[in-house]
Parts: structure tokens; C-alpha cells; sequence
């Protein structure tokens, strides 16, 4: 099965450690574009969280035009996963560009698989009519 993993880019090193376990289970992966290149070297995480907090981010989006690559990831794969944990004090956090993501999936007749509990936020009931799989951290009922 081919996978597209979303995440917060902060969560990047527990994307790649998932990533990891996936491969290790024999899925096809690919992580979010961002979190690629953070784990190249080719920028780092500090830097990021610099254009966020400064509102200049979206000019790195544009320029590689990360949203539509990364839906081009999700329309060849099978299913994505959103890697989800605690960020800026909301418990399972699913941020603005991995509901996005979710939504082409649901759009794309995608499996959608959740890592963690789906959050109390302000589109939680949007989330939810997705209907995606919640895996409670439970990497193996990917198999079933």
C-alpha cells in the first residue's frame, strides 16, 4: 500500500520515525515535501518555525508550490496518514495544511488514517465527517 504521511512540519522527526516503522512494514511511504528536506539538511526545522512565526512561510510555499505537489503525492497513493500530537497545547493537533490534505483524500476516494484521537478544534466536526480510521498509535491495524 502506498501512503502519504500529513503532519505539522514541527512534527517532523515523529513523522520520520513513523515512516520508518511503516517501511519497516513493507508500505510504500512518502513524507510531507518540507519534512523531507529538514531531514536532508537542506533547511532546518528553526528556520521554518522562523517564517511561520514572521508570516513568511507561504512565499516557501508558493515558490515550490508545495500544496500542489503534495496533492499530486496524495493522488497516487492509496490512503494517507495523519501523524498527529500534542502542538500548541491542543492534545492530537491537526493543522490547517493536514486538513487540507485530508480533504483531497476524502475528495480522492482515499483511505484516511488518523495516528492519534481526532482533536477538539474549530473543524473537528469537518473531520469527523470524513469518517477517517482512528489507529489510537496503533501502526499494525494498517495490515488489516
Amino acid at each position: 500500500m502506498k501512503i502519504a504521511i500529513c503532519g505539522s512540519l514541527d512534527f517532523t522527526y515523529e513523522i520520520k520515525e513513523v515512516a520508518d516503522a511503516l517501511n519497516d512494514l513493507s508500505f510504500n511511504v512518502t513524507i510531507p515535501i518540507s519534512s523531507e528536506k529538514i531531514l536532508k539538511k537542506e533547511f532546518s526545522l528553526d528556520e521554518i518555525k522562523k517564517e511561520k512565526e514572521n508570516g513568511k512561510f507561504s512565499q516557501r510555499a508558493i515558490k515550490f508550490d508545495s500544496i500542489r505537489a503534495f496533492y499530486k503525492i496524495i493522488q497516487n497513493s492509496d490512503a494517507i496518514l495523519v501523524t498527529n500530537f500534542k502542538k500548541n497545547n491542543v492534545k492530537d493537533y491537526i493543522g490547517g495544511n493536514s486538513f487540507l490534505e485530508m480533504g483531497f483524500a476524502h475528495i480522492l476516494n482515499k483511505k484516511i488514517f488518523v495516528l492519534n484521537d481526532i482533536p477538539e478544534m474549530i473543524y473537528t466536526d469537518e473531520i469527523r465527517a470524513m469518517q477517517p480510521i482512528i489507529l489510537r498509535g496503533d501502526l499494525e491495524k494498517l495490515i488489516e
